[in-house]
């Protein structure tokens, strides 16, 4: 665009009406109608959260029996998805359990709300999650909130030779009730509203709007509606960036640690306007608890905070008030938030001192990710086509680093027929032979320690990223530069504690590697044996044999049309494929048949794709049928003849077309697996 008329294309895309909606004003009778009018105007902190996280919406969903909430919240509609939070929707329900039940007055508004994880495992970002939302659900009709400010014409000595004077913590202007009418006007106000939302008033004004309240009281000599000309109601927009309605404490060096940065401190210039530092018009309310009233205050790594601090916790949360220097408690409608990690929880525990504190607190673990599909969505958000263009991201690569930080997480299984690998794709919706939904829930309920502790999604991060500077001048990232910036970080990795656990997180990226192979195997073997159709019809000719086998009867020969027992040969060449024994035979089929049964019974219809062994050893046996219409090993060798070209030309355009390679990894894949048949080849020779 060569002619860009600033000022036009302004007006074209800002309406000015929306500035002054949400800059309305207007008298303490105005508000009490928009109070008749919608009474939710004058939720308290807790049930505005409550009803901003319900605002989004909600599906469903049942896991190990168990129907799951996911709140559409945390989806993070507001910015298309930037802080998302994945694959810890029972944790975050009990986090809306915790709003829910502080909105209904049920005393866990009286409580700190401390999320505790290890690092990495979205703490900050649910915090970040619920300030954002926060600021935008106040910028809507249904979220709107009101404060005040006072006014005199005359400039005279109440504010200061001020005109105006702004509620320093942003009250309700409701307070300004006086507490000898507030019951009938309750009453009178709530009136006939049966089961909805009613009004409530809690506490009293902050000291400065109580000083300037009285004043005016004596100037009236008592008259209250004369002192209410002096009030202007606006509408109050949360923002954390001008520090209204949301607060955010990091702690500091311990030397430089004020209390005053959570309750305000004395504006000494004003003191010789006001004649004294007990005059609360000379005290600057701009604590973090103090422009956090009516909304949200974060406490990052609370517990590292100095004791001091600390104390200041115990009232706010349990009293709901502050204690200013030099002034008397100061109500405070907040929500109070901290988040922890796993060592400074654990110095909390074992410190005596801070009972109180543990008392007053309600703790809500957020865990790492021990689903591999909600892991990998962590990742995608970052490393994907539309961000990065110019790079192609090979199939497998960020699940394969998925996989190796989700088996850092879990906990050895005690079963000793169950792998860690295994335990992983039972979580993530796989099923295994003697494995049902109960077993897997079973599961999850011994490992008490699972996901708080493991490799940190800020690593794998880094790493990916490292591996895409390094190679990105090749077009084409892959699962095996990933896996050596993994392993190759590990020697310098702050958070390994012991050479225990680095050596177990070597094992585990093998694991990993181990699996790529096999996957990639598995892509290259889907590419030459690309028909679906000879699957299922290979499966169905499977099962009729093993029901046939398990019930002692003949099955029909389809050509012959006679009588005849189950093909034990074939059988056994589809079972030898998974290195299932003659031994186990018998155990496996029948675990097959029950499997089958246990679908018909809840009236669903069994898939090969629903049992993950059968289907691997169903793909292999098909493999091994067709591969010699195409000889892998020669693609490594310097020759390769015209006609062999070009099945390998057909292969490589599956692998690009069906399963998402590009010419460089699909490559690379195939010079793989064929490597790995020539080493199988000059094995068995």
């Amino acid at each position: 665009m060569s002619n860009l008329d600033i000022n036009k294309f302004v007006r074209d895309h800002y309406k000015i009406e929306d500035f002054s909606h949400l800059n309305w004003e207007g008298s303490f009778q105005d508000y009490v109608n928009l109070v008749i009018g919608n009474p939710a105007v004058s939720r308290n902190a807790f049930q505005r959260v409550h009803d901003m996280i319900m605002s989004y919406g909600e599906t469903n969903y049942t896991e190990y029996k168990k129907e799951i909430t996911r709140y559409t919240f945390f989806d993070d509609p507001m910015e298309n998805g930037k802080d998302a939070i994945f694959g810890i929707d029972v944790h975050l329900m009990k986090l809306v359990n915790f709003f829910k039940s502080a909105a209904a007055g049920y005393g866990a508004e009286k409580r700190i709300l401390l999320l505790h994880g290890p690092v990495g495992s979205a703490k900050s970002s649910v915090a970040r999650l619920l300030k954002k939302g926060l600021e935008q659900y106040s910028k809507s009709d249904e979220g709107a909130l009101y404060t005040f400010e006072w006014f005199d014409e005359q400039e005279t000595d109440i504010l200061g030779g001020q005109k105006i004077f702004a509620s320093p913590m942003h009250e309700d202007p409701l307070k300004l009730i006086p507490l000898q009418v507030r019951e009938e006007f309750l009453a009178a106000i709530n009136k006939g509203k049966k089961g909805s939302f009613k009004v409530r008033i809690k506490g009293e004004v902050c000291p400065a709007d109580r000083f300037i309240f009285n004043e005016y009281m004596k100037k009236y000599e008592g008259d209250w509606t004369q002192v209410m000309k002096h009030i202007r109601v606006k509408r109050f927009v949360l923002s954390e960036k001008d520090r209204l309605g949301i607060g955010t404490f990091q702690p500091k060096d311990e030397k430089n640690q004020d209390s005053t940065e959570l309750t305000g401190d004395i504006n000494y210039r004003k003191i010789a306007l006001y004649g004294s530092d007990s005059d609360p018009r000379a005290f600057n309310f701009d604590g973090e608890f103090n422009i956090a009233n009516r909304g949200i205050v974060e406490f990052i790594e609370m517990l590292k905070l100095d004791v001091a601090f600390l104390y200041d916790l115990l009232g706010a949360s349990q009293e709901q008030s502050v204690k200013p220097k030099k002034f008397a408690q100061t109500d405070i409608d907040e929500v109070i938030l901290g988040h922890t990690n796993e060592p400074e929880y654990r110095k909390l525990q074992s410190n005596e001192f801070m009972e109180a504190l543990r008392d007053r607190t309600v703790k809500i673990d957020v865990p790492y990710i021990t689903r591999l599909d909600n892991e990998v969505k962590i990742y995608q958000k970052d490393f994907n086509a539309e961000k990065i263009p110019h790079i192609h991201i090979a199939p497998h690569t960020i699940e394969m680093a998925s996989t190796w930080s989700i088996l850092t997480r879990l906990e050895e299984p005690k079963k000793a027929d169950l792998t860690r690998l295994q335990k992983l794709k039972l979580y993530n919706g796989k099923t295994l032979p003697g494995y049902n939904e109960d077993n897997v829930k079973e599961l999850r309920k011994e490992a008490i320690r699972e996901g708080l502790e493991g490799i940190s999604p800020r690593y794998i991060q880094d790493k990916i990223s490292n591996a895409l500077v390094k190679h990105g001048h090749i077009g084409c990232l892959n699962p095996f530069m990933v896996f050596n910036e993994l392993e190759g970080g590990l020697k310098h990795h702050a958070l390994i504690n012991s050479p225990e656990q680095a050596m177990l997180f070597k094992e585990m990226l093998a694991i990993a590697r181990q699996e790529y192979e096999d996957i990639v195997k598995n892509d290259v073997q889907k590419a030459i044996s690309v028909d679906e159709t000879a699957i299922q019809t290979l499966c169905a000719n499977y099962i009729d044999n093993v029901k046939a086998y398990t019930q002692k009867e003949k099955i029909r020969n389809k050509y012959s049309n006679r009588l005849e027992d189950a093909d034990e040969r074939f059988m056994r060449s589809i079972e030898e494929k998974i290195d299932i024994p003659e031994s186990r035979k018998d155990d496996f089929r029948r675990e097959i048949m029950n499997y089958i049964g246990a679908l018909a019974i809840e009236g669903k219809q069994f898939d090969f794709k629903m049992n993950e062994r059968l289907h691997r050893a169903l793909e292999l046996k098909l493999f091994e049928d067709q591969k010699d219409s195409i000889k892998l090993t020669t693609i490594i060798s310097k020759v390769v003849d015209k006609e062999t070209q070009e099945k390998i030309d057909v292969v490589k355009s599956r692998l690009i077309k069906n399963f998402g390679y590009c010419e460089l990894c699909a490559t690379d894949a195939l010079n793989f697996v064929a490597s790995i048949f020539a080493k199988g080849d000059s094995a068995k020779s």
